[in-house]
């Protein structure tokens, strides 16, 4: 049976971020693996750096081991953690079994006796580390193996994830050949990072961070035409199978008119529609003849919010949101959410994009979009844009992969489910 820390998630994350990005791997456990320093050696020797904590009634005291456990002289480095405050004290050299001696007198700086469930201090210690008596009891020890949240092995991983899913996606071919390339729409707030998502999928396939479309904070968006993106891929500098189209932004008074959405969805706006406020709708300009082909109509759309704001939606946005998602029911157009923004979430770093939805923060994201807006959990996915990055981030281009190849998998089950009589070779 798995053995679970008494660590919350959120005293981990801090723990992590206090000692730069750290894993912690549970080796050991005292009230599972009994109170026995012969047991905790055997167990935690030859696993390099360690965190040994301990759990009081009122605070976590933490030892940080550099190396392995063995013979030598140690230097530890220790940290208490109260509600408000974290401080530390470096102690040592000394011999490792010294450490574990009773020393009820503070001779030694700092040492656990694990029998009696007490941890010891020195004067110097004491007063260093803010505390107010020479000893401290506690409940449990843990002792964790430290490693690196981003070392060689992980990165190595995630290299060959990312390449995976570029397999994956320039090999698509949309379900039954229906069509030759995917068109999602992409829809939000002002400021969303629609343009941005855009920018970054394009980045993963060129090779390099690039900047096509515009990203500004415009009061109504920067982007004031419909746009249908197509993109090259740097491998062979072929389209691939899929179109990214970008509007107005949505915003209660002003942005993207609700009347438009349905002519979008059906494919009525060409490439650099300027959208205006008469209303005056598409048919029969450019290549449309108020008719257009399966080929040139929605076949997915992509809700962006920014994870930070999307909990302050207004009531008015919430309303005219979910106006759109019955505009797509009515229209049997699969519907998926991305949140943005994510790795600027509190306690959020790189090294957590790896298992970004097992992440308290994220998760708590996506239950209030579930709960505000009603989009299904599985239909929400996380990304974080390239915005002010000059080069790829394989953990970064992972997330966004991963969040495209859902939506042209969406699309297939639209495809799969459109009426016999919308699937004829004219659509190609």
């Amino acid at each position: 049976m798995a053995v679970a820390t008494h660590l919350t998630w959120m005293q981990e994350k801090k723990l992590q971020n206090y000692f730069g990005e750290k894993q912690f791997s549970l080796l050991y456990k005292a009230s599972v693996h009994g109170f026995s320093t012969n047991s905790l050696l055997q167990i935690c020797s030859r696993q390099g750096p360690t965190l040994t904590v301990i759990y009081s009634k009122d605070r976590i005291v933490a030892a940080y081991m550099h190396k392995n456990y063995g013979e030598g002289n140690y230097l530890i480095t220790v940290f208490v953690f109260q509600e408000t405050t974290t401080t530390e004290c470096k102690v040592g050299p000394f011999k490792l079994l010294m450490s574990f001696d009773k020393d009820p007198g503070g001779n030694l700086e700092v040492s656990m006796h694990l029998k009696e469930k007490t941890m010891y201090f020195s004067v110097k210690a004491k007063k260093t580390l803010g505390l107010l008596q020479n000893y401290i009891s506690f409940q449990d020890c843990e002792v964790f193996r430290c490693e690196d949240l981003l070392d060689e092995r992980r990165m190595n991983g995630i290299t060959v994830l990312k390449e995976s899913l570029l397999c994956a996606i320039r090999s698509y071919i949309p379900y039954g050949g229906l069509v030759h390339k995917i068109r999602i729409l992409l829809l939000g707030p002002v400021g969303a990072g629609k343009s941005s998502f855009f920018n970054s999928v394009r980045s993963i396939f060129r090779g390099h961070v690039t900047n096509q479309a515009l990203v500004g904070s415009n009061p109504t968006g920067t982007s004031e035409k419909y746009r249908a993106y197509f993109i090259k891929d740097g491998k062979d500098n072929n389209t691939l199978p899929f179109i990214l189209c970008d509007s107005m932004g949505l915003s209660e008074k002003e942005g993207l008119d609700m009347d438009d959405i349905p002519y979008i969805l059906e494919g009525h706006f060409p490439d650099r529609y300027q959208f205006n406020s008469l209303k005056l709708r598409p048919k029969g300009i450019g290549n449309h003849t108020g008719c257009p082909l399966l080929k040139d109509r929605i076949h997915c759309v992509a809700f962006v919010f920014n994870a930070n704001s999307v909990g302050e939606l207004s009531h008015e946005m919430v309303e005219k949101i979910k106006k759109i998602q019955r505009e797509l029911i009515k229209s049997d157009v699969v519907h998926v959410v991305l949140l943005t923004h994510v790795d600027t979430l509190d306690l959020i770093t790189k090294g957590d994009l790896i298992d970004i939805y097992k992440c308290v923060p994220v998760k708590l994201k996506l239950e209030a979009v579930h709960r505000k807006l009603g989009f299904a959990l599985s239909d929400i996915f996380v990304v974080s844009n390239y915005t002010s990055e000059w080069e790829l981030e394989p953990v970064i281009d992972v997330l966004i992969l991963s969040a495209l190849k859902e939506m042209l998998w969406a699309a297939d089950d639209f495809l799969e489910n459109l009426p016999l009589e919308k699937t004829g070779e004219g659509g190609l």
